[in-house]
């Protein structure tokens, strides 16, 4: 069985269970709800005692627990199909240079990290069609200049 044969077992697992991704994640829980689809969606690995729970309740069996564990190869082609993904990837391409430019101007030369990273989302209605409100915090982790000597800083946080 290879990674994506699990995510497709899973997926026909909640079909048939006619579950939504919140029940599975109150389920499970332990961690955000992206983080646990990301994982059931083999993009993220669940920690041992919640691949431990994912395994309980979708019944599988301790090979494929173990699979929900490990590290997997993360990613997809470039630019995605699928619209609301690319829609995404519209805002970076359209946004990014001035979300860049502003970050940089705020903390310095750095970026900020898809790891140590939170993401929410809720819907907010509204009179011409309801909204995703989407709040993403990462950490700033600036540049560091290896080598610096003689006054130079090692990090480049933002000059004043």
């Amino acid at each position: 069985m290879t990674r994506a044969d699990l995510t497709e077992k899973i997926l026909d697992i909640k079909r048939a269970k006619g579950w939504t991704w919140k029940h599975i994640c109150t389920g499970i829980g332990g961690m955000s709800d992206t983080l646990i689809v990301g994982a059931l969606l083999g993009q993220m690995k669940l920690v041992t005692p919640l691949a431990k729970k994912a395994a309980t309740l979708f019944g599988l069996s301790e090979v494929e627990e173990r699979m929900l564990n490990e590290v997997p190869y993360r990613g997809t082609a470039m630019p995605p199909t699928d619209l609301l993904i690319y829609r995404f990837y519209e805002m970076v391409m359209v946004n990014g240079p001035a979300w860049k430019a502003l970050i940089e101007e705020e903390f310095g030369d750095g970026i900020m990290s898809a790891i140590d990273f939170d993401f929410h989302f809720e819907r907010m209605a509204h009179e011409k069609g309801d909204r995703v409100k989407i709040e993403m915090t990462g950490k700033f982790l600036p540049y560091k200049y290896y080598g610096a000597e003689q006054g130079v800083p090692a990090y480049d946080f933002k000059e004043d």
